[in-house]
This record gives C-alpha cells, sequence and structure tokens, in this order.
C-alpha cells in the first residue's frame, strides 16, 4: 500500500513535469522559426527526428499607438511552418540536476502511507485508564506520587515452566525503585540516594520484604508495574509495588518492603537526618500496604533443626552493586538452593517474606539452610501447600536472611 501510494504521487508529478515542459518547448518552437522565417533562415529539418509539429499564422499589427505601420504585415502575412522541427534544450550541469522536489514529495507520500497503516494495526481498543508507555522509560501518576513502568518478559527471563522467575520479578521491584527516585530529582552521586544522603554517606538498605505472586507472567506479556513510597516509623522508609497484566489489568504479584538507612563507612545503621526527611517528605504517599503484615516470628535454624543444608555458597565479582554489597534478589537464589527437588517440581513459590540482618561482601562464604514445616518430604506429592522455612547463614555463625516460603501445586 505505501509503495502504491508513493509510486503513483512520485510518477504523476512527473508527468506534470513533462506536459509543463512541453507547452514550453512549442512556444519555444514557435518563436524560434518564425524569427528564422523573418530573417529569411530556413531551419534544417531532421526527418529521423521526432519534433513537434507547429503551424503558424502570425499577423503584425497595423497601427502602433495609432500610427499606421507601412510595410510590416506583409512580411508576416500567410507565415507558416508545417516543416518537422526539433527542439533540444543545451545540455548544461542545471538542466542535468534532479527535480528534487518530486523526490520529497514521493518519500513525504511513503511516510504518511505508512502511519496510516500503522494506526489501523494499533487500533485496539485499550482500557482508558491504561497509560501507553511505548518505550519502557516509566513516568509518574497520580499527581507525581506513583511511578509507573512497563517491562517485556523476554525469553532469557523465564524458567522450565515457560513463566517468570521470581528473581526476574524481584529485580523488576528494584528497576522501577531506583527509577522512580531519579526521578525525583532527588538522587545524588549515589544508588538511589538523596544529595543530603551522600554530603553523610548513607545509603539505603532493605529490612524487610514480604512478596505475593498471584500469576506469574509468560515470555511475551507486559507488565506494569507501580511504586510508592511511605514513611515507616521514625527513621524508615516503606516502599510498595504492585504488578497488573498490561493488557486486562488482572493483579500479578504484590510486594511491600521496609528500607532503612546505613553509614557507607562504617557499615553501621543510621538515624535519618532531619535534611533527609525534609527532602523525602513531599514524595511520601500516605496509603496502607498492599500486604497486610505477618507477623508471625521466623524461627531461627541451626544443624540440628535444618533439614537442609547446601554449603560453599560465594559471591561471584557481578552479585555486588554500586554499594559493594551483594545485591538483595541474588539472596533469593541462595534462598531457594535449600529447597527440595520435591517441591521445585511439583508447586511453585507464591508467597515469600524475608529480613535482612547482615550484608553480605565480596569474600563471605555462606550456608544455606531450609526446613519443610508441617510435612515429610515423602508427604510433598501427596500434599496441598507447603511452607518452608530458610536462613542463610556466614561462615563466623552470623546470621544474613531468614525467610519463610510457601508453595502451592502446580496448575
Amino acid at each position: 500500500m505505501a509503495a502504491t501510494a508513493a509510486y503513483s504521487a512520485f510518477f504523476s508529478v512527473a508527468n506534470l513535469a513533462l506536459e509543463s515542459g512541453a507547452k514550453m518547448a512549442s512556444k519555444a518552437g514557435v518563436v524560434g522559426a518564425s524569427s528564422l522565417n523573418a530573417c529569411r533562415i530556413k531551419p534544417k529539418s531532421s526527418a529521423s527526428s521526432k519534433g513537434l509539429n507547429v503551424k503558424l499564422n502570425a499577423q503584425a499589427p497595423s497601427k502602433i499607438n495609432g500610427t499606421p505601420v507601412v510595410g510590416l504585415s506583409s512580411g508576416f502575412e500567410g507565415v507558416k511552418i508545417d516543416e518537422e522541427t526539433s527542439y533540444h534544450s543545451p545540455r548544461t550541469f542545471i538542466n542535468q540536476i534532479p527535480d528534487w522536489s518530486m523526490l520529497l514529495a514521493a518519500i513525504t507520500t511513503v511516510f504518511l502511507a505508512a502511519e496510516k497503516q500503522w494506526m489501523m494495526l494499533d487500533s485496539k481498543p485499550r482500557r482508558p485508564d491504561m497509560l501507553i508507555d511505548t518505550f519502557g522509560l516509566g513516568q509518574t501518576v497520580e499527581d507525581g506520587l506513583v511511578f509507573r513502568q512497563n517491562f517485556f518478559i523476554r525469553s532469557y527471563e523465564i524458567g522450565v515452566d515457560r513463566t517468570a522467575s521470581i528473581e526476574t520479578l524481584m529485580n523488576h521491584l528494584q528497576e522501577t525503585a531506583l527509577n522512580h527516585a531519579k526521578s525525583t530529582g532527588l538522587v545524588g552521586d549515589g544508588f538511589g540516594s538523596t544529595s543530603e544522603m551522600c554530603k553523610r554517606n548513607l545509603i539505603w538498605v532493605v529490612a524487610r520484604m514480604q512478596v505475593v505472586v498471584h500469576r506469574y507472567p509468560t515470555w511475551g506479556d507486559v507488565v506494569q508495574v507501580d511504586t510508592w513510597v511511605c514513611p515507616s516509623g521514625k527513621n524508615g522508609m516503606r516502599r510498595d509495588w504492585l504488578f497488573r497484566d498490561c493488557t486486562t489489568g488482572e493483579t500479578l504479584m504484590r510486594a511491600s518492603s521496609i528500607w532503612v538507612m546505613m553509614n557507607k563507612e562504617t557499615r553501621k545503621l543510621s538515624k535519618m537526618p532531619d535534611e533527609v526527611r525534609t527532602e523525602i517528605r513531599c514524595h511520601l504517599r500516605d496509603k496502607p500496604p498492599v500486604i497486610d503484615e505477618d507477623g508471625r516470628k521466623l524461627p531461627k535454624l541451626d544443624d540440628n533443626t535444618a533439614e537442609y543444608i547446601r554449603k560453599g555458597l560465594t559471591p561471584r565479582w557481578s552479585d555486588l552493586d554500586v554499594n559493594r554489597h551483594v545485591n538483595n534478589v541474588k539472596y533469593i537464589g541462595w534462598i531457594l538452593e535449600s529447597a527440595p527437588s520435591s517441591i521445585l517440581e511439583t508447586h511453585e513459590l507464591y508467597c515469600m517474606t524475608l529480613e535482612y540482618r547482615r550484608e553480605c561482601g565480596r569474600d563471605d562464604v555462606l550456608q544455606s539452610l531450609g526446613s519443610v514445616a508441617g510435612a515429610s518430604v515423602g508427604e510433598l506429592l501427596n500434599s496441598g501447600n507447603v511452607e518452608c522455612h530458610h536462613m542463610l547463614r556466614l561462615e563466623d555463625g552470623s546470621e544474613g536472611v531468614r525467610a519463610r516460603t510457601e508453595w502451592r501445586p502446580k496448575n
């Protein structure tokens, strides 16, 4: 369609140009022939050339400004040119330059036709409240207090079940949180830290995280992620996320987290300075958490209470973030290392609670401890939902993370 429109536009302009050129050549041939005849110079006729047939009956005026003109009319009366004449314009550099206006008209027509076709293909009805984030850059909505961003689920983000992994979803949580902080203009030199925090060598660290997965997206799905921040106590901040299917609006996942400040030099927790509180106050939202807080205590595991232990877990260089500690998403992968394979094959993770107790550095070596609550391994295939307890422990015995995971049978 676009090519046909371009062809017709291009050659219609070209035909107009040829017709106008023929008319000008005809006029020039008449004038040239009459001038030659008037001067009694006979032009040579060329039988082989396909010229223009021109006939002329020219009469000179009998009076000019009221004064009779004598002898002039007889020189032009009855003058006829019946010979086949050929007119060729001289070949110059200017004549050989292409007509760029015709090319520009053709290009414009192609783009207009392509745009029309694209609009026809993209004319599917959409919900009026759905924000179209074409390039996945994200933007703020709801008076600038909510940050919204779309993500495509790519082939390398899915697992053996053909659905996005929990690590993929957690990475999208972190990405939207940092992009939200960046969009507010508060980010200084740090990784999500404000200008006042950078002056005091303060960084944000996550202390607690709760996640509920309603349905895992699949390859090719587009998910829409909303995130916002709320106050939490005197020195903390709560960040919530809401995952939805961009096409249907179905809720896919909800997550809520508590963040506190840590000194980058001493690696100890710090109170929130008043200057930082003033910076972020206008960006805080007064809204209840998207997940009701699970007040159940996370049990501590040891060699006697743990049913599964995975030793020798070491962080790679790529597991560190710009704050030089292990990214919080990496802990989830280590936690799942202690889950029995029978659960991974027959169940899917749908609820998770994590308590981060100590950061992990480049040279640390960890152990992943796990136990199944209320069922033995042999009963897992016939059981419904399964609850597991986990703990990441450093070699010196200190706790890194405590966690609870809940699993449901796969469809």
